[in-house]
């Protein structure tokens, strides 16, 4: 395969990956269901912006919306098993951000 020319699913993949909070959401749902204001509250996003990234992510089968009927109204988001296939990947960007990057 010649590598000079960029596979459209790599660049999909890529594009996907990139939009901003995308990454973090994944990275915060690894650990289990969460509930919205839980990811607000972790990430420091802003409401509009994280329904937006969860909504994209529901759409592309990475993330599930759990809605259980109680009073009030619980909401949870988890991965999807297409979205669990991503756990490694975030993990592997996870180390090498230990060892090559610094916080300022």
């Amino acid at each position: 395969m010649d590598e000079s020319v960029i596979c459209p699913r790599f660049e999909k993949a890529m594009g996907m990956l990139s939009q901003r909070w995308t990454g973090l959401v994944i990275y915060q749902l690894l650990s289990g269901p969460k509930r919205f204001c839980s990811l607000e509250s972790s990430m420091g996003i802003s409401g509009r912006v994280l329904s937006e990234r969860l909504k994209d992510l529901e759409g592309q089968g990475i993330v599930k919306r759990d809605v259980f009927p109680e009073t009030p109204v619980r909401i949870e988001y988890s991965l999807t098993e297409k979205g669990l296939a991503l756990k490694p990947i975030v993990k592997e960007i996870e180390k090498w951000s230990q060892t090559w990057l610094t916080v300022e």
